[in-house]
């Protein structure tokens, strides 16, 4: 069951980038569909929570809760739907993955600890596939808002890095409320600032909104994306520990790079897929420590059991 649903779990945050480009290249405005999505599948996943009496109506009224949505859901999706007016979903999905290099920074940064050498080498891999990455389209086809719109991947990593870091501390003061509440909780008031940006810069068709294609997107990413997906991950860090579901980030990836060229016939340099992988590899050696740890109880398991 932990294995299926792992499976389950990549594919599925494999093709959210490409959701999300299919609703943007069908009209959506990003921003109110970005806020749409999050905001109505919290309260959906919130209110759930309410009927199962795993969470109070009084966890809204926490500014963890806000300051937690501004981070992994406001500042990391506004630049991501942002940038997929520009790039496509497999460079946007790749570029996503430096999540975790951001932040082994900001840990490291607050910390004060000194990172071991395969981690440095981490990094420097994980900085090379990102140039290798975004090279072709700056050298070829230059576009200043393609240049963009990558940049703006990358900054929305560092926002999601910080509210990564400060939701650890916020599960451990709210150890009496299910991590899932939690989530919903911050969907809400992310996407809630979302629609409110979107009130502020954009001016919304709704019938840029009921074309099949736009409508297919924001259902498949509320449903499937930031439910399912999302209560699928924290599921299995309650049956296994949090490093295991957490190497989604060395798979989806080149799932969403992959889906972009078959079925989206989005373009892909042999450069920019090297710079992929090697992001990848550096995302590896930079969680060494993490895997070899999770490598060492699954065989300490089979141990036990064969005795």
């Amino acid at each position: 069951m932990v294995l299926l649903n792992y499976v389950v779990m990549c594919l599925i945050f494999g093709t959210t980038f490409l959701a999300i480009k299919v609703g943007i290249d069908a009209g959506a405005p990003p921003f109110f569909s970005a806020g749409l999505r999050f905001f109505l599948a919290g309260v959906i996943l919130f209110s759930f929570m309410l009927w199962k009496k795993q969470a109070r109506l009084s966890l809204l009224l926490h500014k963890e809760m806000f300051l937690t949505g501004i981070g992994l859901t406001f500042g990391t999706f506004a630049t991501l739907y942002w940038a997929e007016q520009h790039v496509s979903s497999g460079i946007a999905a790749v570029l996503s993955a430096t999540a975790p290099l951001m932040v082994m920074l900001l840990q490291t940064g607050m910390s004060r600890q000194k990172l071991s050498a395969i981690s440095w080498a981490g990094c420097l891999v994980g900085f090379v596939g990102v140039v290798l990455l975004i090279l072709p389209g700056a050298t070829l086809s230059f576009s200043f808002l393609w240049l963009a719109g990558c940049v703006a991947v990358l900054i929305g990593q560092i926002f999601y890095s910080g509210g990564a870091v400060y939701s650890r501390r916020v599960i451990q003061r709210f150890q009496d409320t299910s991590p899932i509440a939690l989530n919903a909780a911050q969907m809400m008031y992310g996407g809630a600032m979302l629609l409110v940006l979107s009130l502020f810069t954009e001016k919304v068709h709704i019938e840029s909104m009921l074309t099949a294609n736009a409508l297919f997107s924001l259902l498949y990413l509320i449903v499937v994306g930031s439910m399912m997906g999302h209560t699928i991950f924290y599921w299995l860090v309650a049956k296994t520990n949090p490093v295991f579901p957490s190497t989604w980030l060395y798979i989806s990836p080149l799932i969403a790079l992959s889906l972009g060229v078959i079925l989206y016939n989005e373009p892909l340099y042999l450069l920019s897929l090297a710079g992929g992988i090697t992001i990848i590899v550096g995302i590896i050696l930079i969680n060494m420590d993490g895997l070899k740890q999770l490598v060492g109880k699954k065989a300490n398991k089979l141990s036990d059991i064969r005795h």
